[in-house]
């Protein structure tokens, strides 16, 4: 898969969630199915950012279910997004021999675009669509782990 559409395909899923794609990223990497060894992108493979990533997105899985949490869309879930966003990007870029500013820039455009997506989305179905909001959050949950594991799996050699 080309960087142009892995990169938005994986960053827009942190439009969704913030820390799912990165937790993806660090599992490829630390199973070898992505090349960063020698890069300044190794650090994901260290079984410590695993497990940190893979902890912060199970809770952010879990907190995405309660009432006090803040709306993607307002400032600071947002900017979390787009600065993962843009980091997913960079290394994704850099293992595909794309442009690395490009592939940040890229990112984070998708990172916010897939975040105003999938609030307004969620919000048509469950307000409009007067579907409960559990399952929307459930089946966003599964197209974010879904994304991000086909964007990274079709985009590594």
């Amino acid at each position: 898969m080309p960087w142009f559409l892995a990169i938005p395909m994986l960053a827009g899923a942190n439009g969704l969630r913030t820390l799912t794609p990165i937790a993806v990223l660090c599992w490829f990497a630390y199973t070898g199915h992505l090349p960063v060894t020698g890069t300044w992108a190794f650090w994901i493979t260290n079984p410590i950012c695993v497990v940190v990533f893979t902890l912060l997105a199970l809770g952010e899985l879990i907190g995405d279910k309660l009432p006090q949490t803040p709306n993607r869309i307002d400032t600071f879930p947002l900017l979390a997004r787009a600065i993962f966003g843009s980091g997913v990007g960079a290394v994704l870029a850099l293992t595909l021999g794309a442009g690395v500013v490009a592939g940040a820039l890229l990112g984070a455009v998708s990172a916010v675009a897939g975040a105003f997506l999938g609030f307004y989305l969620r919000r048509y179905l469950t307000v409009g669509g007067k579907i409960p909001d559990f399952p929307v959050a459930l089946a966003e949950d599964v197209i974010t782990i879904s994304l991000s594991i086909c964007a990274v799996y079709f985009a590594t050699p």
